[in-house]
């Protein structure tokens, strides 16, 4: 798959949970400032919205010595161009977001509203969200749901994106010219290989903005399943193998930088940030209750939408 731009840093879109020392003794949210609580949230938001609208309106640059600034001082009114692949990868970071968020009021865990971090227009126009939970969770159950109810939520609006963009896609022959390269993790190929259908070696897939946005949603729901400290990957494991998680934790590491090394340089970004979080998940307040076979089959699911999402080498500059 091909896309011309630039790089950004990979988003982070974690849910980030107190430890026992940190939490709050009695949180009281109605007695939370209410510019935190909603105007904050609501403002991080709007502005989010407009600089991924700026990202998918420059995707439709053809002039690369113009830069975004140029771009939309230029053509003010080329902003709404980026409305397919702005509506498309938003729509995937609320869904992802809000089904950390509903989950976590079924459990009665105080969190915030998510707050959506506005990005350079270069590439994607956001770094993603994050949550904060005001509390630890209670038990594996609650930390379980919480933890899976946002890749999964995400991933179903991503692959409904992916067969729609893919729909919209062109096939022409293949590039020789300097420009940006997608990974294509194993559901893209299938899902390539099951609508658009087979491809000789002298032909590429230029992704609609659509399908471009269904692309990176997948690409943020494998960042986020990886199995260390507080991604949603983190609490799955923890909820699943308990204490257990730390190893597979220690031992992703290694191979991530080996990626990083052969391929894509952002695993070196990727592993510091969340070595600083730290590679442990914190313990929730009742280790010992199980989750139940249900729980662990979803547990598996999102394992194996791991697997179908993850690219060891996302983007290719060639």
């Amino acid at each position: 798959m091909n896309r011309d731009g630039s790089k950004q840093g990979p988003l982070q879109n974690d849910l980030i949970e107190p430890s026992l020392d940190e939490a709050d003794d009695e949180w009281d949210e109605e007695a939370q400032p209410f510019f935190s609580r909603v105007i904050l949230p609501l403002l991080l938001f709007v502005l989010t919205v407009f600089t991924v609208l700026w990202a998918g309106a420059y995707q439709t640059n053809t002039n690369p010595l113009v830069g975004p600034l140029a771009f939309l001082l230029d053509e003010p009114g080329a902003l709404w161009r980026g409305l397919p692949f702005a509506a498309t990868l938003l729509g995937i970071l609320v869904t992802h977001e809000f089904g950390h968020y509903l989950f976590s009021r079924i459990h009665g865990v105080p969190a915030s509203l998510p707050l959506f971090v506005p990005g350079l227009p270069h590439f994607v126009g956001t770094f993603g969200a994050i949550i904060r939970m005001r509390a630890p969770v209670t038990d594996r159950r609650a930390l379980f749901d919480i933890g899976v109810a946002g890749p999964i939520a995400g991933f179903v609006v991503a692959v409904i994106a992916l067969v729609i963009g893919l729909r919209l896609s062109t096939v022409i022959p293949v590039q020789t010219g300097y420009g940006l390269h997608l990974g294509e993790p194993l559901l893209l190929q299938f899902m390539s290989w099951l609508i658009i259908g087979p491809l000789p070696p002298t032909a590429d897939v230029i992704l609609h903005p659509v399908g471009f946005a269904a692309w990176f949603g997948l690409f943020i729901t494998s960042l986020n399943l990886l199995p260390i400290g507080q991604l949603d990957g983190g609490h799955v494991a923890y909820a699943l193998w308990g204490s257990r998680q730390r190893s597979v934790a220690v031992a992703l590491v290694p191979i991530l930088m080996v990626f990083g090394w052969l391929g894509w340089k952002g695993w070196f970004l990727w592993v510091g940030l969340v070595g600083l979080m730290g590679l442990a998940h914190p313990p929730v307040l009742n280790p010992e209750r199980p989750l139940g076979r249900t729980r662990v089959v979803i547990g598996w699911i999102a394992l194996a939408i791991f697997a179908m999402t993850f690219s060891w080498e996302p983007f290719i500059l060639r």
